[in-house]
């Protein structure tokens, strides 16, 4: 897995994709948390529930389909009438792509058994092609250690720098567009 900081930006990353002026904060807020929502399912761990089962770790909580569920239950609770600059669709569409941006980028990772992308459908695990993300430790403590340093490095390069890149580019397209005054 990627660490949650690493999910939370690559979520702030696709929602300057969706940004317009007066749009709340709490619409990054909630993105970022349904980034980092799908790893709940590590509680699991301690009650028993095995890492390739349907509610084990990258399964049904790393799904599209609880992507989906994530971004209907967030935007009913926050954003009924949409919010300021954005209609309902672009608010469930970023908080789909947030929460569905986190398996993605498990499925890059170097580790595990894959993620459970169409469960409830199908419980089996993929991973994609590119895989250049280190798999991150489990616990804070583990992160400053050698393998610790290494994971913050293939994270900065491969969810960090994109993120940037992607919000950099986003707001330079926008600046070129809008209109002189």
């Amino acid at each position: 897995m990627a660490s949650a900081f690493s999910h939370a930006v690559a979520a702030l990353g696709i929602g300057a994709c969706f940004y317009r002026p007066g749009t709340p904060k709490r619409v990054c807020v909630i993105g970022a948390l349904c980034s980092v929502i799908p790893d709940i399912d590590v509680l699991g761990f301690r009650f028993g529930i095995h890492y390739g089962d349907f509610w084990g770790h990258r399964g049904f909580t790393h799904s599209l389909f609880f992507a989906a569920l994530l971004a209907s239950a967030a935007l009913l609770i926050g954003f009924r009438q949409g919010a300021s600059g954005l209609g309902t669709l672009a608010i469930w569409t970023f908080f789909f792509l947030a929460t569905a941006s986190h398996g993605f980028l498990d499925a890059m990772t170097d580790g595990g058994l894959g993620v459970a992308f169409f469960a409830p459908f199908d419980n089996h695990r993929y991973f994609l092609p590119l895989r250049p993300i280190h798999v991150s430790p489990i616990g804070i403590g583990r992160f400053f250690t050698g393998r610790g340093l290494a994971v913050l490095q293939s994270e900065l390069l491969w969810i960090w720098l994109p993120a940037a890149l992607l919000a950099l580019s986003v707001w330079l397209v926008r600046r070129r567009a809008a209109p002189s005054t």
